[in-house]
């Protein structure tokens, strides 16, 4: 029988207007955006909708915003019956997936998302860190470009997504090192990317510390859904690991293509990437070009989402 998973973008995927058509035409939806708003003491709604872009970038608002559009498309296809037999997000999108699992409340989830953010923000000084995606820079090359870059300062990899794309972060001039090394090394493009702080590396170990407290004060309880993690690329069940994985993940690197191979040999077949954007949809049609992935983050998407999953019951 086929599997479904689930998956749910992290910071890169928001835009600005992003979930206002679930808005207006779901009552479901629209109780996820004032619920979010009730939970941070702003409107939350108002951000996505309208911008400017320049708050939406703001890291501290673009976490919990990405949450709330991914727990608002998430229940209206709960409410046509559309449920995943796993879950996964990429960094952030993992709070998103443990919602959506039953492992965690929405409104603390999206206060914890925003503090998150906040402490990464403040863990490294602007201009001082740095990311960059590496574009199919030759296998067995990363581990030498790192070491060689590093010079004393921290360069590590920060994203695994996809056998084309590895995301590289740390100290700015490193970072630099780290691509211009690349190239050299065979690398099609090395892309700066535009990003306030250098997430899932060890200069994040002061944002951990941080939000542990957050994690441990938090009510986690045991998924209902499987999630496969960003920290091991490993199946979670239970409260208890699902907590740790949010504190490893925050200095350590997002395996996902390791997660979506895992997802493939447990035999998932039928994708939607829920939330803002295609990010994933993307990345997964590079990591196996096989598997199709249907995107839902706005109220134009149920049609397409539908009419597969009721293809997927007839077949």
């Amino acid at each position: 029988m086929a599997k479904t998973a689930f998956l749910f973008p992290g910071q890169g995927s928001q835009y600005t207007g992003m979930g206002k058509s679930l808005y207006e035409s779901s009552p479901a939806a629209k109780s996820v955006f004032d619920e979010a708003g009730e939970a941070l003491g702003f409107s939350l709604s108002h951000l996505c909708f309208t911008g400017p872009d320049e708050e939406l970038k703001k890291t501290e608002n673009t976490q919990p915003a990405l949450l709330t559009v991914s727990i608002a498309a998430w229940r209206v296809l709960s409410e046509r019956g559309l449920q995943p037999d796993f879950v996964a997000g990429h960094s952030l999108g993992e709070y998103s997936a443990l919602v959506a699992a039953g492992a965690l409340p929405f409104a603390t989830a999206v206060q914890i998302a925003r503090k998150r953010g906040q402490y990464m923000q403040q863990a490294v000084p602007q201009g001082v860190g740095a990311m960059a995606a590496l574009l199919k820079l030759p296998e067995g090359k990363l581990d030498e470009v790192l070491v060689e870059a590093a010079q004393g300062e921290v360069v590590t990899a920060a994203n695994l997504n996809s056998p084309d794309q590895i995301v590289i972060a740390g100290h700015a001039g490193a970072v630099g090192r780290a691509m211009d090394l690349a190239k050299a090394a065979g690398a099609k493009r090395a892309i700066a990317l535009p990003v306030s702080a250098p997430f899932h590396c060890p200069l994040m170990r002061p944002a951990q510390e941080q939000l542990k407290v957050d994690l441990d004060a938090a009510p986690f309880s045991d998924l209902s859904i499987p999630l496969v993690n960003n920290y091991q690329a490993r199946v979670v069940t239970t409260g208890a690991d699902a907590r740790e994985g949010l504190y490893q993940q925050v200095p350590n690197p997002v395996r996902w293509m390791e997660s979506m191979r895992l997802l493939i040999a447990n035999g998932v077949t039928q994708w939607v990437e829920v939330g803002a954007g295609a990010v994933l949809t993307g990345l997964l049609r590079n990591i196996d070009p096989a598997q199709a992935c249907q995107k839902f983050g706005e109220a134009g998407d149920m049609i397409e989402v539908s009419a597969t999953a009721a293809r997927d019951a007839v077949g």
